[in-house]
């Protein structure tokens, strides 16, 4: 895009006034403020991915999960409990590359900041020079009215004086008159001189003026354009993000889709049974006659109940 839009719709009618070259220095300002706060919020942003990550990753490794879990299941929490140190892994080094995208907008907005500078500078001295010179003018111009009512007022006075019988007195006003002629042609010459002097200096400011407002709308254009394309490439590391969180998660279902109920049961029966035969009964044994009247209790003979 060509600097078209800033250099014709900027200007205004008083001479001295800068308010449309202020309008756009505002804008700048307000855009690279813009830029700042970005920049902020991206290393805001790293500091939680940093602090969340490292808080996972503690997590991960030193709370027990299932630690006494046995076979597929055990496997399982395993994965598990490696993908949630992958994530945490994966969100400390999307903080870092957080802060290098910070760190590039840092260096584009000063880089901007360079590029202005000079063309701030120019500008600077072209409307202190633009002031000056239109007040030598008004000065030369109030002395060249001045001078002329003056002159007006000493072919006044020789009328006036016609008729006077003081050859002297004439002599005077005559004298008077002809230095203020004189004064009018040299002051209506610095007059002159003054404009002219204005009119190229207005002519040089008005050249500066459109070269300033093509530097700054090809800058804006260039802002914005390395803002969205921040603003984009972030959303995208935040996707990536999730999208790689996502995959390491499908590794913990793979694991889980793996596991068997009935070979972690058969499993833990293999690692831990006692044995396959029951407790045997327990006989009932007559004191006076333990073997001969060995029977389980309750099913004890008459006669032995009789005694």
């Amino acid at each position: 895009m060509t600097g078209s839009l800033f250099k014709g719709n900027f200007w205004t009618s008083d001479i001295l006034s800068t308010i449309g070259y202020d309008s756009i220095i505002q804008h700048l300002n307000n855009g690279r403020k813009n830029c700042k706060e970005f920049e902020d919020f991206l290393k805001e942003r790293a500091s939680i991915e940093e602090r969340y990550g490292k808080d996972l990753l503690s997590l991960a490794r030193k709370k027990p999960c299932g630690q006494s879990e046995t076979n597929t299941l055990k496997r399982a929490l395993e994965v598990f409990k490696q993908q949630v140190d992958n994530v945490a892994q994966n969100h400390i080094h999307l903080a870092q590359t957080l802060r290098e995208e910070a760190r590039k907008m840092e260096e584009f907005r000063e880089k901007q900041k360079l590029q202005r500078k000079k063309t701030e500078l120019i500008m600077d001295a072209a409307h202190k020079q633009k002031s000056l010179q239109f007040k030598k003018t008004m000065d030369a111009k109030k002395n060249y009215e001045q001078k002329c009512r003056d002159k007006d007022e000493a072919e006044q006075a020789v009328h006036r004086s016609a008729n006077m019988a003081n050859p002297k007195q004439q002599e005077k006003l005559f004298v008077k008159l002809a230095t203020s002629k004189t004064a009018v042609e040299d002051s209506d010459k610095a007059y002159m001189q003054h404009v002219n002097t204005l009119d190229r200096v207005r002519s040089e400011w008005q050249s500066e003026h459109i070269k300033a407002c093509e530097v700054f709308e090809t800058q804006e254009c260039e802002r914005i354009n390395f803002f969205r394309n921040a603003l984009w490439l972030h959303v995208n590391q935040l996707s990536q993000q999730c999208v790689t969180s996502d995959e390491m998660y499908e590794e913990v279902r793979k694991s889980l889709e793996m596991c068997s109920i009935e070979k972690d049961i058969e499993y833990f029966v293999n690692q831990r049974r006692t044995g396959q035969t029951p407790p045997a009964p327990i006989m009932y044994e007559n004191f006076y006659c333990p073997q001969k009247n060995a029977a389980p209790p309750g099913k004890a003979t008459g006669s032995n109940s009789a005694r």
